[in-house]
Formats: C-alpha cells, sequence, structure tokens
C-alpha cells in the first residue's frame, strides 16, 4: 500500500500552488505602489523632476525631497512597526524609480522622442537608504525624523552630481551663455509647459554669497524633519487597529 508518496506529492502540489500566490500577490502589490507613487509625484512636483533645464540650483532640490518624502515614511512605518522590515523607504523609493522609467523610456522618448538625458528623474536611493539605517540602528523615530529625515533632504543634490554636473557646463548659443541643459530646453520645445522662458533661479536667495544651493538644501533638510513627523503621525493613525466596545 501507497501511504508516503501520495500525501507527498499532493504536498509538494500544494506548497507549489501556495508559493506561485505568493508571487502573484507580491507582483500586484509591487505594481500597486509603483502606480499610486509614481501618480503622487506626478501630481505634487509634476515639470520639476522632468526636464533637465527645470533642475535648477534653487527650487529643484527643495521641492522634489519634500514632496517625495510622504511615501517613504508612511511605508516605513508600516513596514517596520508591524513586519520589522528595514527597508521600507528604499522599497517605495525604488518603486517610483521603477515608475518613472518604465513612463519616460516608453512614453517621453519612444513616443514623443525626447532623449533621455532630457528627461531622466533624479534618484532618492542613497537618502532612502539613510533614512531606513538611521531607524533599523536606533529603532527611534524621533532620531530617524531628526537625523534620518534631515539627511533625505541634504543628500538629494550630492547624490545627483554625477548625473547633473555635465548640464550645468557653459556654452555660448547664438551669443548667448547658458548652460547644456538650457539648449536643450529650447531645442525641445514643450507646448504643454507654462513659463517656460521664465528666470527659474530669479529671487531674494542670491543674497547669501551668489550661491542659493546650500540655502536651499539645509532648508529643505530642516521642512523634511516636520514632513516626516506628520506622516510619521499619519501612518501610525492609519495603520492602528482599533476596538469598538459593544453589549452582547
Amino acid at each position: 500500500m501507497r501511504t508516503v508518496a501520495p500525501g507527498v506529492d499532493s504536498y509538494a502540489e500544494a506548497y507549489r500552488v501556495h508559493r506561485a500566490f505568493d508571487y502573484i500577490l507580491v507582483f500586484i502589490f509591487i505594481t500597486l505602489l509603483t502606480g499610486i507613487h509614481h501618480l503622487h509625484a506626478m501630481l505634487s512636483v509634476g515639470d520639476w523632476t522632468f526636464w533637465t533645464d527645470w533642475k535648477d540650483r534653487r527650487w529643484w532640490l527643495f521641492v522634489i525631497p519634500l514632496s517625495s518624502l510622504v511615501f517613504p515614511v508612511v511605508g516605513q512605518y508600516i513596514l517596520w512597526q508591524h513586519c520589522r522590515v528595514p527597508f521600507g523607504a528604499t522599497l517605495m523609493v525604488v518603486c517610483l524609480l521603477l515608475g518613472q522609467w518604465i513612463d519616460r523610456v516608453n512614453n517621453f522618448a519612444g513616443w514623443v522622442y525626447y532623449p533621455l538625458n532630457f528627461v531622466w528623474p533624479g534618484t532618492l536611493l542613497p537618502s532612502a537608504i539613510i533614512l531606513d539605517l538611521v531607524l533599523m540602528f536606533t529603532n527611534s523615530y524621533v532620531l530617524t525624523a531628526v537625523l534620518g529625515a534631515w539627511s533625505w533632504g541634504i543628500l538629494f543634490y550630492p547624490s545627483q552630481w554625477y548625473m547633473l554636473g555635465a548640464f550645468h557646463l557653459p556654452v555660448e548659443y547664438h551669443g548667448v551663455l547658458m548652460s547644456i541643459a538650457d539648449v536643450q530646453g529650447f531645442e525641445y520645445i514643450r507646448t504643454g509647459t507654462p513659463e517656460y522662458i521664465r528666470i527659474i533661479e530669479k529671487g531674494t536667495l542670491r543674497t547669501f554669497g551668489q550661491d542659493v544651493t546650500p540655502v536651499s538644501a539645509f532648508f529643505c533638510a530642516f521642512a523634511c524633519i516636520l514632513v516626516y513627523f506628520v506622516f510619521n503621525q499619519f501612518a501610525k493613525l492609519v495603520s492602528s487597529v482599533k476596538f469598538i466596545k459593544g453589549r452582547i
């Protein structure tokens, strides 16, 4: 009589079905995170994260980290608090970059023929890794807000420089001195972009030594601390389980 083999075969088959179902759930979960986070970035930062000539030294390094911190904070709290998974912020940033690259390669480079070096997305991976490491080693949301969120904002611009530096090189174009990024902006016209000809860096921050980058970066870093506190409490509120007392 066969008493072992059928059981072994049934168990192995059930295990394969269970594992395949897990893979399907993970794929759906990653797809949802990618779509939701990418949609948030499209609606909140828009053109700032698209065009190379809009990646300036004042607003780009302030707007992008501040707006992009929302989803990593929520994802980090939920995965760490309930699952003790130490890479919640990194996972959210990877999903965001995945959605951005799929969008820009297929739509902007493949459909409307913008070169990828004009529409590349900025990376937040170094900032996200530091944010996760601070929480993992300290197990404190307060220290993560003060140290991790501050590092999130301050590290954004240095982590882009190896991609951005070449586009800040000066070039003479029809007798006007401008950067390579500006030349790209004039060559590849965006009909839906308002106020393109305006001076993005015009403002009073030139008072601080003619260089607005350190001022914007430090101000963004301190603003990120506030954003972390706010959305950390929001994640705590939406992920908590509460019971209503009732009569039996």
